[in-house]
């Protein structure tokens, strides 16, 4: 019997996925416990992303900021995506041009601590006809690394230059967009419920509400 399509799409998410378990499950645990120590410390999360990984940095940041908390009173982290002013986007574009789009905002909103998360298909690598890819996150996230920042980077195919220049590289690593972004939101909530696992084990150990 032929193999169908929704078949083998199934098995390639499911290999690169166990590929990510085996390599990168240390790497999700210390992005972990970083996010976990802003979160202490009252620190903020930049996420940036184009495309695709744009609603996906939006999505980690409603995460960030409302699902780790258990009651309407809890505090969640203080998370922004740097993609999500429309007017700020549109005219930062206009003016000054697409690669300054994430620093540029972080020269203005950027704090003392804080954690950037650059999500990228290819992570930096590659061009079209505009020239190439997502040269604005790497310009956002060496922003945040040269102000002393933290920097977790997601990607995928051979994870880029935004993997190297991070202090935490998670790479999918297939060549195929689809797959990329469907396990960085895999990823993205793995982090998530992770960390709210331990701010709840945090708060019995410590008897706070």
């Amino acid at each position: 019997m032929k193999t169908s399509y929704s078949h083998k799409a199934l098995e390639e998410k499911i290999e690169a996925l166990n590929h990510v378990k085996e390599n990168y499950s240390d790497a999700i645990e210390e992005s972990i416990e970083i996010l976990f120590n802003a979160w202490k410390d009252g620190k903020w999360i930049y996420i940036m992303g184009n495309g695709g990984s744009a609603s996906t940095a939006t999505h980690l940041a409603s995460d960030l900021a409302k699902t780790i908390c258990i009651n309407p009173a809890d505090k969640g982290l203080k998370a922004l995506a740097l993609v999500d002013n429309i007017p700020m986007v549109s005219a930062t574009v206009n003016d000054w041009g697409w690669e300054d789009l994430y620093s540029s905002q972080l020269s203005t909103f950027y704090e003392e601590g804080g954690v950037g998360i650059g999500i990228s298909v290819h992570g930096g690598s590659g061009e079209d006809v505009a020239g190439n890819w997502s040269q604005n996150l790497l310009r956002g996230l060496q922003y945040i690394k040269d102000s002393g920042g933290k920097v977790i980077a997601l990607s995928g195919f051979d994870g880029g230059p935004m993997a190297k220049m991070a202090d935490v590289g998670i790479v999918v690593e297939a060549e195929s967009t689809p797959i990329v972004e469907g396990l960085h939101v895999v990823i993205h909530h793995v982090i998530v419920f992770g960390l709210k696992e331990k701010i709840d084990e945090y708060k019995k150990k410590n008897n706070l509400s």
